[in-house]
This record gives structure tokens, C-alpha cells and sequence, in this order.
């Protein structure tokens, strides 16, 4: 067997010969057995529900006569697929695709895209009205704005030339892959590669590319980057990141905007009554509680977690979704429920040390403002102490504890990736890590751009919240 492994991979026919002759006289040697030429033919045991199964079937590896098994003929009498994937299959089957460069007819699903479309733009019109609106009124959030272009744009320099920056690429690690396997086609495979994804350009027409600024001259779908939400093509899978993402990314936004509701709902609270109560014995516990949650590592607690669940209750906390919604590409009532079903555990995982985190800097934040003057002179007034605790000290102390929600959003993605591994969760994190590794330039620079869309989006949403929350913020400069 590995002198026939050795044949396979042989790069002449001369080779190959010498290494059939090796097998041969080796066959010649070794009488292995005595027996019929060919193994019996088995009889076949169908499960009820299949249909077009011959009457007589018999299943043999040579065996050729009546009612030979053809198991890629058969089909569910009733499928047990949903409607949607049985839909998605038969759209497969059945609709061509057509190329990239093609032009030609419009299909019926045309008006859907442009009203999906539609609907997109009068979103983001909306959103950009109402941040406008906001601008005017506060010339902060209008200051904030002006300086989010030109630090994406700085941003997305310093990604792709990070990315591009360690020795080696994609190319390189494809042509040892296919000089390995003795692939005959490798050389048309690579120059394949090199222009689907100009190779050959200069690193700045790569990014000007990659961004899609030559669209603002052609006008050609195949120009637009990310300026037109085209996060371009996995050189690894030969396939637009658009489609690889899918609802990995919808879902990764979920997980990360419930763990940040979860660590604020028990931190806030945890954070106040350790302030109110300091030095007590709920207080050191709690502080040793928060201890232990900032020591443990996310995957760790991920294994845990998991082999208590499965050890003790025989229950699986991996996965977003049963067997039942994992398959299924349609959104449905019931495939929510049950996302909501299994969305606790990542939670938990994930928000069990940033809640440690948040608890410390709360206690902190609210001990220094119960000391200053403001409260005492509040309460010697005669301010009732539960209204004199949320609407003064505690407001205040929120300050920083919402600043910091600008480093969460992309610290959940990226930092999660481990626990995505562990419990085999559909989020963005695993196909980043998977980029990187595989040198995936336009891939892992899309992915990585994202991120820093999330943390500048977060910081926005903080600047936000920190001006409704902190009247100062929303005076203006004094004025000579």
C-alpha cells in the first residue's frame, strides 16, 4: 500500500511503472488467499420511506447485475428537510448561475433585490437624518462624525498593510500544497489565482482595489470593495466573503449585544451594593466572586461548563442551534426560539469575566463619588438616600463604566474565537483566526475592518449614551 500511495504521486509515467512492478513482484511472493474473484454481493436493508428502491437489491463492490443498489437515485417519500432547504436545493438544481463578467437578462428576483435594496438605503438615510439632527443640536456628536471617515480610512491603510506585512502569501503556501500532491494542474491553478485576485498589481492598486475606489470611475459591479459593502473574495475558498459570513455575522452581533446587556445587568447592581455596603461580608464575598470570574479563562470555563452539563444533567450546551434549525437557512419563528434556547451559554462564557471587570470599576467609581461634597450637602437636605443614590453618584459613576464600551464590541468578537472553537459556535471569530492562518489577505483584511467598524461604532454609541447620561459633556466652551 504505500508503494501504491508512492505510484499515485509519481510525476512520470516511467515511475509509476517501476513502482507497479515493486507491487507485482511482491504479489508474486505472498499468496494472499484463495477465494472467488470478487466478494459476495450483500443483500440491502432499506429504511421505510425511501422511494425508487428496485425490488431485488443486492450491493457488491464489482457485483454488476439486476436491481444493483443506486443510492444517489433514492428520495424521501415525506423529507423531513425544511421547505426552505428543500427550496434552496431545487433553486441549485434547477437555476443556473451565471459568471461574474456575464451580461445579460434580468431575472425575476431583480424587483426583490432592488426593494431589499430600497429598504437598506432608506434605513441608512434615516439613521444618517437623525445623527444629523443630533449633530445640530450638540456640535459634539457633529465633531465625533467628521473625524469617523478620515479614521476608518487610516485605519483600513494600517490593516491591509498589516495583513501583507508577514513574509510569505497565499500564493506561495499554493503552490508548495500543489507541488505536494503532484497535481498536473497546479501551474494553471495558480495563474488562475494570480489574476482572479491580481496578484501581479503593486500593493497600492491591491488596496485602492480592495477598497473600491476605482468603482467611482467605472460604475462596474466588479469594482465595487468595501466603500459599497463588498468585502471582496476568500482566496481559500474562492468564494465572497459576503456569502461565507452569512449569519455569522448577525449571530456574532447577537451574542456580543446580549453579553453586553448581561454584564451590565449584574454588574451595575452587584457594583452598587458592594459601594453602599462596603467591607461587609456580601462585599468580600461578592469581591472574591469577581476574582475568581476575572481569573478563570472564557474556554476554560467553556470546557467546564460542558462536561458538567453533559456529565451530570446529559445535556449538550455547544452549538447555537438543535439538528432540527442547524440546517435551516430561513429565518422562522421557531428557529429564534430556539437560538434563544442555547444563546445563554456563550453569554454566560462570555460575559462572566468582562462582568468581574465592570463590578471592580463600578465599586470603585461609586466609593469616590459617595465621599464628595455634593452628596453630603444632598443628604443633609434632606434627599430621600435611594433617590439621592440613583440620580446623583450613581450617574456619575457611569461615566467611565459606559466609556469603556467602545473596546468591548471588537474584544467580544476577536477575543472569543477560542470559545467559538470550544463550543462550536457559528460567529466570526473561528473564520478570522482561520484567515490569518491560511494568509487569506483579502479575507482576514475584510474581517479585520469590520472589527474596527465595531469599535468605532461602539465608541460612537458610548459618546452617545456619556451625553445623555453627563449634563457636562453637553455644555458648550466658555467664552471670553
Amino acid at each position: 500500500m504505500e508503494l501504491y500511495d508512492l505510484a499515485l504521486v509519481a510525476p512520470t509515467p516511467e515511475e509509476r511503472l517501476a513502482r507497479f512492478n515493486e507491487i507485482l513482484e511482491i504479489a508474486a511472493d505472498n499468496l494472499w488467499t484463495i477465494n472467488l474473484a470478487t466478494p459476495p454481493p450483500l443483500l440491502a436493508v432499506v429504511k421505510d420511506g425511501f422511494r425508487n428502491v428496485p425490488p431485488n437489491s443486492v450491493a457488491a463492490v464489482c457485483f454488476q447485475g439486476p436491481g444493483n443498489l443506486g443510492m444517489e437515485t433514492y428520495f424521501w417519500d415525506t423529507p423531513n428537510d425544511p421547505p426552505a432547504v428543500a427550496a434552496q436545493i431545487r433553486a441549485a438544481l434547477t437555476q443556473p448561475v451565471p459568471l461574474p463578467r456575464a451580461s445579460g437578462h434580468r431575472d425575476a428576483s431583480a424587483t426583490a433585490r432592488w426593494g431589499g435594496r430600497l429598504l437598506t438605503w432608506g434605513l441608512w438615510l434615516g439613521a444618517g437624518l437623525g445623527l444629523l439632527l443630533l449633530g445640530l443640536r450638540h456640535p459634539f456628536v457633529w465633531r465625533r462624525l467628521l473625524t469617523l471617515g478620515p479614521t476608518l480610512l487610516f485605519i483600513s491603510v494600517i490593516v491591509f498593510t498589516l495583513v501583507q506585512l508577514p513574509p510569505g502569501d497565499y500564493v506561495t503556501s499554493k503552490v508548495m500544497e500543489l507541488s505536494l500532491n503532484g497535481d498536473p494542474s497546479a501551474a494553471a491553478q495558480v495563474e488562475d489565482i494570480k489574476q482572479s485576485f491580481f496578484y501581479d498589481d503593486p500593493p497600492w492598486k491591491q488596496y485602492v482595489r480592495w477598497m473600491g475606489f476605482m468603482w467611482f470611475t467605472s460604475f462596474d459591479a466588479q469594482d465595487s470593495g468595501l466603500l459599497q459593502g463588498n468585502l471582496g473574495r476568500s482566496m481559500e475558498r474562492n468564494q465572497a466573503v459576503n456569502e461565507i459570513l452569512g449569519d455569522r455575522l448577525l449571530l456574532t452581533m447577537a451574542i456580543s449585544f446580549c453579553t453586553i446587556l448581561f454584564t451590565w445587568g449584574v454588574a451595575l447592581p452587584i457594583g452598587i451594593y458592594s459601594a453602599v455596603r462596603p467591607y461587609t461580608v456580601g462585599d468580600y464575598a461578592l469581591t472574591l466572586l469577581g476574582f475568581v470570574g476575572m481569573s478563570v479563562p472564557p474556554f476554560l470555563f467553556a470546557l467546564v461548563l460542558m462536561y458538567f452539563s453533559s456529565e451530570y444533567f446529559g445535556v449538550s450546551v455547544s452549538g447555537l442551534f438543535s439538528v432540527r434549525y442547524a440546517s435551516d437557512p430561513v429565518w422562522s419563528w421557531g428557529k429564534f426560539i430556539d437560538l434563544l434556547q442555547h444563546l445563554w451559554v456563550p453569554v454566560l462564557v462570555l460575559g462572566a469575566g468582562s462582568t468581574a471587570v465592570m463590578i471592580r470599576v463600578m465599586r470603585a467609581n461609586l466609593l469616590d463619588e459617595l465621599k464628595k461634597p455634593y452628596v453630603v450637602a444632598a443628604r443633609a437636605k434632606g434627599v430621600r438616600p435611594l433617590r439621592l443614590l440613583l440620580k446623583y453618584p450613581v450617574r456619575m459613576a457611569l461615566n467611565p463604566f459606559v466609556s469603556g464600551l467602545a473596546g468591548l464590541f471588537p474584544q467580544l468578537v476577536s477575543g472569543g474565537a477560542i470559545v467559538a472553537l470550544v463550543l462550536s459556535l457559528p460567529t466570526v471569530g473561528p473564520l478570522l483566526m482561520l484567515g490569518l492562518m491560511n494568509e487569506d489577505t483579502y479575507f482576514a483584511a475584510s474581517m479585520l475592518m469590520v472589527l474596527s467598524v465595531l469599535g468605532v461604532l461602539g465608541t460612537i454609541v458610548s459618546d452617545l449614551l456619556l451625553l445623555w447620561l453627563d449634563p457636562r459633556i453637553r455644555l458648550g466652551g466658555g467664552s471670553r
